[in-house]
């Protein structure tokens, strides 16, 4: 019985490394199984490919670049349970073979002795990034994924609605990299005017319009040796959309009136709403900035898809309050608990603050928060109004 028969038995497998010669030896030892035998470049890659479809291998080399394989491992361990890793070394010799899975220990103990593995370190919890709260397995998802790249200086997009917490994400990749000592300068693209945005990312030369008396360095020179957070980059105007594409490949900028270009070394963090895919497809968003700004993705999830992890966000929320001086220290009633338990909060954790520091002040000078003391937005067909719905004693359906 081969090696590729048992591979055969067992289903789709992985082979991730930027050693392209390594992933070809791999795959001569499973050449029976080549239609099911894929390969990825890197670590980032590998995420990629096993969202896509069922898997049940992932060949993991050690040395891949743009990820720590150990954080990898633990984010595979912790997103797709049911797959199972080997931790190899591209550094092994290169004419390793597989050995006979029929012989005392299977050709998995040839693996061990041929290659170098080393033992997969179980999946373990890790700790909320800074500011943030909740322990929910989602929400775990979104801590490794930082915790992993916050080390490197890929560019990372993070995605995902409004009020579930884009700019903590951002600040936690800031200071939890080798850059954290260096300035974290950020633009949000939708807040200045398309007229004004060209000089404050890029800056100026004195001249260079009526009323430049001077040079300005621009936001981008600003971030030098830290990190710029563009916040809603997809309502980056497409006039722009170039030169930014063009600073993340070559890590120059051109100020305004000037030719001269400079070198600029600072790391990307981008953040949006929008469904930037569906504004490639409609052209008003470049397809290759878009994929040089999601070399890798970071998705938050709405809070509808983690509320076990409500109860600690309401206690952080109201000890916040407490410790600002703002308001007495509250608990929340079940009932309430239950009540907001029930919303389908459309702003996600952004407005389950503002409804928490609502009902806190509400409550007075009482220790305990009701249903009646929440304010929460009634829901017309699919729309909120601009109304609020008080509730009495008990917990109730919005």
């Amino acid at each position: 019985m081969s090696t590729a028969a048992v591979i055969s038995e067992v289903g789709k497998v992985l082979i991730a490394s930027a050693n392209a010669r390594w992933r070809e030896q791999l795959l001569m030892g499973l050449e029976d199984s080549s239609g099911r035998v894929y390969e990825a470049s890197g670590g980032a890659d590998a995420l990629s490919q096993l969202e896509q479809g069922e898997w049940q291998m992932l060949y993991l080399d050690r040395r891949v670049p743009d990820l720590d394989a150990e954080e990898l491992i633990s984010l595979v361990r912790a997103r797709f349970p049911r797959i199972e890793v080997v931790l190899l070394d591209s550094g092994a010799t290169a004419s390793a073979r597989f050995g006979d899975p029929a012989q005392p220990g299977g050709w998995q103990t040839r693996e061990r002795s041929i290659f170098g593995i080393d033992r997969v370190p179980a999946n373990r919890m890790c700790d909320p990034l800074p500011g943030m709260v909740g322990q929910s397995p989602a929400m775990q998802e979104v801590y490794h994924m930082v915790r992993v790249i916050a080390p490197r200086a890929t560019t990372v997009l993070i995605l995902g609605a409004s009020g579930t917490g884009k700019e903590l994400v951002s600040r936690a990749v800031h200071q939890l990299s080798p850059r954290q000592t260096r300035p974290l300068v950020v633009v949000n693209c939708a807040a200045i005017p398309e007229t004004l945005l060209e000089s404050e990312l890029f800056g100026f030369s004195r001249g260079a319009f009526t009323g430049a008396a001077q040079s300005y360095g621009g936001r981008i020179q600003a971030a030098s040796g830290g990190t710029l957070f563009l916040d809603e980059v997809g309502d980056l105007p497409a006039s722009l959309q170039a030169k930014l594409l063009r600073f993340l490949e070559q890590k120059e900028v051109q100020r305004l009136g000037s030719s001269e270009t400079l070198r600029v070394d600072a790391r990307v963090v981008a953040a949006t709403n929008a469904d930037l895919m569906q504004k490639v497809d409609a052209g008003t968003f470049r397809e290759d900035l878009y994929f040089r700004l999601a070399a890798f993705p970071v998705t938050l999830p709405n809070l509808t898809d983690h509320l076990e992890d409500l109860p600690a966000l309401v206690d952080h929320f109201l000890e916040r309050l407490a410790a600002d001086g703002r308001n007495p220290k509250c608990s929340l009633n079940p009932a309430a608990l239950q009540r907001l338990e029930s919303h389908p909060w459309r702003g996600n954790v952004r407005e389950l603050q503002h409804v928490i520091e609502r009902a806190a002040i509400l409550a007075g000078d009482g220790e305990v928060i009701f249903p009646e003391h929440l304010r929460l937005p009634k829901r017309s067909g699919v729309h909120f109004s601009s109304d609020f719905e008080v509730t009495s004693g008990s917990a109730a359906a919005d």
